[in-house]
C-alpha cells in the first residue's frame, strides 16, 4: 500500500515514527535512566550512555542546581576507597558506559538548595563531538538505598 492510500491518522503516525527513529539514529550518544542521589551538600548522578555512530568523550557537565558538576571515578587504592575527578570519559561508538554507585558518577558539588525525592534536576552534559545535551535527572534517594547502591562510599569518601 502506498503512503498516499493510508488514512490521514495512520500517515501522521507513520511520519512521527520515522521522525522519532531518525532522532534516535542521529549519531549522538543516547542517555538512559538518569538519576541523582542527594545529600545536603552534594549530589551524585548516575546514568548510562550508549555511544552514537562515532566514538566520543564526555568532557564536562553543568547544572543550575549546583556550583559545579564534576566527572568522577571510584578506585580502591591500598584498601581505601577514593573518589578521583577525571577530565573526560570515553564513550566508544555503539557501546554502553555505565555511571553507577561505586564507579563512574557525576558529582554535583555545592548544591544551591536541598534536592527532594521525585523532583527533576536539569543537567547539561558536554560531549567533545556531540556538543551539549540537556538531560533531566530524577532525584531518587530510595533507589540509592537498594542493595546495588549499598556499596556506594559517598557517605565518607575521600578525594
Amino acid at each position: 500500500m502506498s503512503l498516499t492510500r493510508l488514512p490521514r491518522r495512520a500517515l501522521i503516525a507513520a511520519l512521527l515514527a520515522l521522525a522519532a527513529g531518525a532522532h534516535a539514529q542521529d549519531g549522538k550518544p543516547r542517555i538512559d535512566q538518569p538519576w541523582i542521589r542527594a545529600t545536603p551538600a552534594v549530589g551524585a548522578g548516575y546514568l548510562s550512555i550508549t555511544g552514537g555512530a562515532a566514538a566520543d568523550k564526555l568532557v564536562g557537565a553543568s547544572s543550575d542546581a549546583a556550583a559545579s558538576v564534576e566527572l568522577h571515578t571510584h578506585k580502591v587504592e591500598g584498601g581505601v576507597a577514593r573518589m578521583r575527578q577525571v577530565d573526560d570519559v570515553p564513550v566508544p561508538a555503539g557501546q554502553k558506559v555505565e555511571f553507577r554507585p561505586g564507579g563512574l558518577h557525576l558529582m554535583l558539588v555545592g548544591l544551591k538548595r536541598p534536592l527532594k525525592d521525585g523532583e527533576q534536576v536539569a543537567v547539561t552534559l558536554r560531549f567533545e563531538k556531540a556538543g551539549a545535551m540537556p538531560v533531566n535527572f530524577v532525584v531518587d534517594n530510595q533507589r540509592a538505598a537498594q542493595p546495588t547502591a549499598a556499596a556506594d562510599p559517598h557517605g565518607g569518601h575521600k578525594h
